[in-house]
């Protein structure tokens, strides 16, 4: 064993993978519960023992020197194999369990993946609380793999790379409207189709452009888009209080008596939504039975891990 692990101290290496993690002081030091004098001093220490500044202070907080870039990786993997190996695997026990779990999931996933598992869960497992949150693509992984979410639901087109996945559900498109809309008494042709007002939504906001836009745009026509709202909820109730109408996900109609459905006059790709998880709760087993409880109660979930 070398000279440089014997004079190492394991907190270092945990504060190292917080700072290089947050690139801040303060945050990392919240992240730790350590206070920030401490955090800093622990880094002056760091820096002595590789010999290397490791983070610099940058512009909107510190930068890792080419040396801490080449340490994080490393240094979070032997983290996570270290922390699986001194933590004895013991069976999960719902109706004893008290954990929170923090699930990032948009108004969609929520309404189509979460809340058929929420029965089954508070049942099985009583004293356990769930946090949904909303989280962009960009901060998805940082978050799993820090700790601050335990799990994602999200679209295949933009899961972040390096994270273990499982596929819940291959959704479509339907068109909706009030259930009383003249417009859709019958099939709408795709001249008629054009000329509704319609409705979309836009998560990033302010948005008037989506995939039926794309696919119309393909045949050189355009529809009348002249309501753009942040969320699904809030779409689904523009519908039922006005003639707009709206190209949405089946699964959230599919039992709405306030709307009408029908086929779109024209294909329209769907989406494919992912559970996502970071490698270091994999084999965790509250972990599992999470995932395992929120896919076995998805209508025709398919089966493959990676």
């Amino acid at each position: 064993m070398s000279n440089s692990l014997h004079r190492l101290d394991l907190n270092l290496l945990v504060t190292l993978d917080a700072m290089l993690a947050e690139q801040n002081v303060t945050r990392a030091a919240r992240l730790l519960n350590l206070a920030q004098p401490t955090v800093s001093l622990q880094l002056g220490r760091l820096r002595e023992m590789l010999n290397d500044p490791l983070l610099l202070p940058g512009p909107r907080g510190m930068l890792p020197t080419e040396r801490g870039r080449e340490l994080r990786g490393p240094l979070r993997e032997a983290l996570a194999a270290l922390e699986g190996a001194l933590s004895p695997t013991v069976a999960f026990e719902p109706l004893l369990s008290t954990q929170t779990w923090k699930v990032a999931a948009s108004d969609y996933a929520t309404a189509a993946l979460v809340w058929p598992s929420l029965g089954p869960m508070r049942r099985l497992a009583p004293n356990t609380r769930l946090a949904l949150l909303s989280k962009y693509p960009t901060d998805l992984a940082h978050d799993l793999e820090n700790g601050r979410l335990d799990l994602a639901l999200h679209i295949r087109d933009e899961a972040p790379p390096k994270l273990r996945q499982r596929s819940l559900v291959h959704e479509r498109y339907v068109l909706a409207g009030r259930c009383d809309h003249p417009a859709l008494a019958s099939r709408l042709s795709l001249k008629a189709f054009c000329k509704l007002e319609h409705a979309v939504m836009s998560p990033n906001g302010a948005g008037f452009v989506g995939s039926t836009d794309q696919a119309l745009a393909a045949k050189g026509l355009e529809r009348r888009v002249v309501l753009s709202v942040p969320n699904f909820n809030s779409l689904l109730s523009a519908l039922a209080h006005s003639d707009l109408v709206a190209v949405v996900p089946e699964r959230l109609v599919r039992d709405e008596p306030a709307l009408l459905v029908q086929e779109p006059p024209l294909s329209i790709p769907g989406f494919e939504m992912l559970m996502l998880w970071p490698e270091r709760v994999h084999r965790d087993p509250a972990h599992m039975w999470l995932r395992e409880l929120i896919a076995s109660n998805v209508p025709g979930t398919p089966n493959p891990q990676v």
